[in-house]
């Protein structure tokens, strides 16, 4: 049984490549942060190691069973077969987290384990996660192994950015492209598969971005849905606040892009859910909107915005972070992105009338 939530046209060409023996000897799985590739990668590693009895020929419906002694050996992460190589498998010394590449040593490690023979199961499986952090040397290390496959390995290459591995490695591999899944479908397992409450699990669902490795993590951990919550108050305070405060804010928001831009990322994500949600209640369509449990804040707000403002903000994010992508000044972008962010109407009248008696007074 596969667990990967949705994803179906990829579990069929994997399928397919079971039943006919001519599964590839690397796949690239490209696709969205925790949209299911690390789920769908240990998949086809117990897939390929499932001690379950042989289906009748052109049959694969039975593998993975998910309770064979290899199955639940590498759902534990404890299979001697199968290998996980990136950033977050280092291990946990003070020298393996300051790491920013896989390193060609990690690569050719690889190499060797992939020269022996499986020590218990039918396949050797290795599972580079975050393929786009190799080092150049790293890349060209791998690419000598992917050039000149062996038997009985099968390499699974996991990228969110299939642009920064060389083309010489991606045309060696076969793509497998995985999509967000629909919110209904991330709800349905939400609900059904792990007995979330089904208001939480559809508020989860629409929140997920149609990642359900979000879903399920928030699920598990309810302090991500209170950085979410912190974020938002932080936002609506943004809104109503003067030219210093927001500018202040762009300055910690441009230190924290130097360190992690995965965070400024969904920060901006974040922020571009907000007014897109206030462009679908200004038009009446509030059965679409993404925080539904902020639906009233929604409503007030979007009375003090014309549609113009709110399509303006939208194409302001999506310009800042293209800018960002492009290594633009992030300080200088960010407080552009700032003064763009429109005040609501009741407050811009009140701002004018102040500065109208100020004046004439």
């Amino acid at each position: 049984m596969w667990s990967v939530i949705g994803q179906a046209r990829a579990v069929a060409l994997l399928q397919r490549g079971l039943e006919k023996g001519s599964l590839a000897h690397a796949y690239l799985l490209v696709g969205p942060a925790q949209v299911g590739k690390m789920t769908l990668a240990l998949d086809l590693a117990r897939a390929l190691n499932c001690e379950a009895a042989e289906p009748p020929f052109g049959e694969a419906q039975g593998r993975p069973c998910g309770e064979c002694l290899s199955c639940q050996k590498i759902t534990s992460a404890k299979h001697a077969d199968v290998q996980i190589i990136g950033l977050s498998h280092n291990g946990d010394s003070e020298e393996a987290k300051l790491k920013t590449e896989i390193s060609i040593d990690q690569i050719r490690q690889v190499q060797h384990s992939a020269s022996l023979p499986p020590f218990e199961g039918k396949y050797k499986v290795f599972i580079i996660d975050g393929a786009e952090l190799l080092s150049i040397e790293a890349a060209n290390c791998l690419l000598k192994t992917l050039e000149e496959p062996i038997g009985k390995a099968v390499f699974i290459l996991l990228t969110t950015n299939e642009r920064l591995l060389p083309t010489t490695v991606v045309s060696r591999c076969q793509r497998v492209e995985l999509h967000p899944v629909p919110f209904a479908e991330i709800e349905t397992a939400l609900n059904r598969n792990r007995g979330v409450e089904p208001e939480k699990a559809r508020l989860l669902a629409k929140l997920s971005r149609g990642c359900p490795g979000w879903a399920i993590s928030a699920s598990l951990d309810d302090s991500l849905l209170q950085q979410r919550a912190e974020r938002l108050d932080r936002l609506l305070t943004l809104i109503s606040a003067d030219a210093e405060e927001r500018f202040t804010y762009a300055a910690q928001l441009a230190a924290q892009f130097g360190q992690n831009r995965g965070l400024v990322q969904e920060e901006l994500n974040l922020w571009l859910d907000w007014w897109r949600d206030l462009l679908l209640v200004k038009a009446g369509l509030i059965d679409n909107i993404t925080n539904i449990d902020r639906l009233d804040s929604l409503s007030d707000l979007a009375g003090g915005y014309t549609l113009a403002q709110i399509r303006a903000s939208i194409d302001s994010l999506l310009m800042a972070w293209e800018q960002l992508k492009q290594n633009a000044n992030p300080r200088l972008v960010l407080e552009v992105l700032m003064l763009d962010m429109p005040e609501a109407e009741e407050r811009h009248d009140k701002v004018t009338t102040a500065q109208f008696e100020v004046k004439y007074d």
